[in-house]
């Protein structure tokens, strides 16, 4: 999964974008990890978020998709 993860960073977010400073670069990261984590459905966890996924488990333990 987290090779995955550095995909859809790599091809929805960095190559897609020019940022003007590094400073730039880690606010337009943080910005995405947000999306991805909390509004982005993601087909391997039943078309839910990993937020979604992290909270259903009550016990503070993010759940691996098998």
């Amino acid at each position: 999964m987290t090779e995955r993860l550095w995909r859809s960073v790599k091809y929805e977010e960095v190559c897609l974008n020019e940022y003007n400073s590094p400073r730039e670069a880690r606010l337009r990261l943080r910005r995405y990890f947000e999306f991805y984590n909390h509004r982005r459905p993601h087909q391997a966890l039943g078309y839910r978020t990993p937020a979604e996924v992290y909270r259903e488990s009550g016990n503070g333990v993010m759940i691996a998709a098998s």
